[in-house]
């Protein structure tokens, strides 16, 4: 199946008004600190943020740094970030209309893996300048006695999902778009099955198809994401990747203070 740019817009228009209820993780405090420790913004940086949906990364920096800036391809999701942005721009990560080095941070949290790859990523390097740094943000099934199952779930539960992930994925793929001393960081949320699926863009045959595949879990699945069941509801601790690399150059004079 060959998922379009409309596909993607089309699917997180319908999702805009309850995108950030829609997962214990978009709101989560902690993942925001973990994204800070990762980045170390300083009040002068420029920070762009790539998929930059409802402002939920956004907010995290504004007021912290001199600029933020957001791309984003769903009007309806990105129309809800201004107040945290000091700029938006309407385009797709794999064509930045940003010169080269713009930028001392970029982040991309949970949007790599509807973007054409490694273009995007490749494209946040080179607005990134020398010196600066990249983190990609993104869900991961454990290893390979998980990730069947897991990205089953994760098809059903977004149909528009173009890629999908090891951790060790997105260590190679920060790399092989230019980046050096690659670092990764696990995160875990824990999230209700219920009302994770619940995201107003797939009807309840596919909610229940996504039960079903917990219902019938294998140990070894159960065991990594630590499911429990209750009253016939299935929590999951699933697991981000918080991956950070440093683009080549030369430290600027506050880094090497």
């Amino acid at each position: 199946m060959t998922i379009s740019r409309e596909d993607v817009t089309g699917h997180f228009a319908v999702r805009a008004a309850t995108y950030d209820r829609s997962s214990s993780w978009c709101t989560d405090g902690d993942l925001a600190e973990v994204v800070l420790a990762e980045t170390s913004p300083r009040t002068f940086d420029r920070v762009l943020d790539v998929a930059c949906g409802t402002g939920l990364v956004s907010r995290v920096f504004h007021g912290r740094t001199a600029e933020v800036v957001g791309v984003d391809i769903t009007e309806e999701m990105a129309g809800q970030a201004r107040p945290y942005l000091d700029r938006l721009v309407i385009t797709p990560a794999e064509s930045l209309p940003f010169e080269d080095g713009s930028f001392d941070i970029v982040v991309c949290r949970q949007g790599v893996q509807f973007m054409n790859l490694p273009d995007a990523v490749e494209e946040m390097v080179r607005v990134t300048r020398p010196g600066g740094r990249i983190t990609v943000v993104n869900l991961c099934a454990y290893g390979v006695a998980d990730r069947d199952e897991y990205f089953e779930i994760l098809r059903l539960r977004n149909p528009v999902r173009r890629h999908f992930f090891l951790p060790g994925d997105l260590e190679e793929l920060v790399r092989k778009a230019g980046c050096e001393t690659v670092t990764s960081r696990r995160y875990v949320s824990v999230e209700d099955v219920d009302v994770w699926s619940d995201n107003g863009a797939i009807d309840e045959e596919r909610r229940e198809r996504i039960r079903e595949v917990y219902r019938g879990a294998s140990p070894e699945f159960r065991s990594l994401h630590a499911v429990r069941e209750a009253d016939g509801r299935f929590t999951d601790h699933m697991l981000f990747a918080v991956v950070t690399g440093h683009k080549p150059g030369p430290l600027d004079a506050e880094e090497v203070r």
